[in-house]
């Protein structure tokens, strides 16, 4: 079945929020956008309206957490990401403050509106600041589990998801699997090694069974935890594998794909691939034309994965 993050999010907000009057939600004019017209109606008094200011909504819930709230702002990864940017790396990073960043409609989510509503280098801007967590989940599940555990641990994070409905990789009894800077391994392999995030994570998975019936067994890795990233993961499959494939729904210079790289080349070096946006003006289009645009469905994902088993 098909769900979607933002509202598995929003639910599970809800949720808690009923729970601890500490949490309150924040958002700048998006409580559509942010699927928190459900919260708004209930729990009024715990929701903070902004307006268009993200910049101000993030020294807000700064503020609010410094009164011991535990703020969630809600709003647009791509702007969130881009015009806050400033404010999340002094207001929450820097000041290490318990401030929850949740972007939605991240990566390509948007992507009928253009260059200015795609949410590509926001891990890529956001990963070196101090102190944060980021956070790609990659279905519904994953994000309540991922939801629950952000609100009990303290610290700034980014949380970044998408708009659309994406199959369901977990059930209720992979829970246990879950743990904040912990890969997921989804399937295991001796050959190559799939590290995907987001929404990448189940075409990535589905490849990786289409290659296994062309004779390479692919390890695949839900990698939900970009900073800090499991080295010990990353590790094992530089040294276990032949060669690792990273795939993630943001620019390919930066994200999962450099973290990644920048461990490897350091500690265990490794032959790589990393799969995402290139650099270049990202056209518009619907995201289910824009991923087989990029290489980055299933199908485009097995094909690339080959030929780069075949250079070594």
């Amino acid at each position: 079945m098909k769900h979607t993050c933002r509202k598995a999010f929003t639910d599970t907000l809800l949720e808690l929020a009923k729970e601890d009057s500490r949490i309150v939600a924040l958002t700048s004019d998006a409580r559509g956008s942010a699927a928190l017209n459900k919260f708004v109606e209930e729990l009024p008094e715990q929701f903070i309206e902004v307006g268009i200011a993200e910049q101000n909504e993030v020294g807000v819930a700064a503020g609010a957490s410094t009164c011991g709230l535990i703020p969630f702002v809600c709003a647009p990864a791509p702007f969130l990401s881009a015009r806050s940017l400033e404010q999340i790396k002094v207001d929450a990073a820097y000041s290490n403050t318990n401030v929850k960043i949740c972007g939605v409609s991240g990566g390509l989510s948007y992507g009928a509106l253009g260059g200015s509503h795609h949410a590509i280098h926001d891990l890529a801007a956001i990963r070196p600041m101090e102190n944060i967590t980021v956070l790609v989940p990659a279905d519904a599940r994953e994000t309540r589990w991922m939801t629950q555990a952000i609100a009990r641990t303290k610290g700034p994070v980014y949380m970044r998801m998408g708009r659309n409905e994406v199959e369901d990789i977990y059930t209720e009894e992979d829970r246990k699997k879950f743990r904040l800077g912990k890969a997921i391994c989804l399937k295991e392999g001796r050959d190559l090694t799939m590290i995907a995030a987001g929404e990448l994570v189940c075409p990535a998975l589905t490849a990786a069974k289409k290659l296994e019936a062309c004779g390479i067994s692919v390890r695949v890795l839900d990698m939900h935890t970009i900073k800090p990233l499991d080295e010990e993961a990353v590790q094992a499959a530089a040294q276990e594998t032949k060669g690792i494939v990273t795939l993630e729904e943001h620019s390919i210079h930066g994200g999962l794909g450099g973290a990644v790289a920048e461990y490897t080349v350091q500690n265990c070096p490794v032959p790589m691939k990393i799969m995402g946006i290139p650099e270049g003006h990202v056209v518009a289009g619907e995201t289910c034309d824009l991923f087989p645009y990029y290489g980055l469905d299933e199908e485009s994902i097995a094909e690339n994965t080959k030929e780069f088993w075949s250079t070594l």
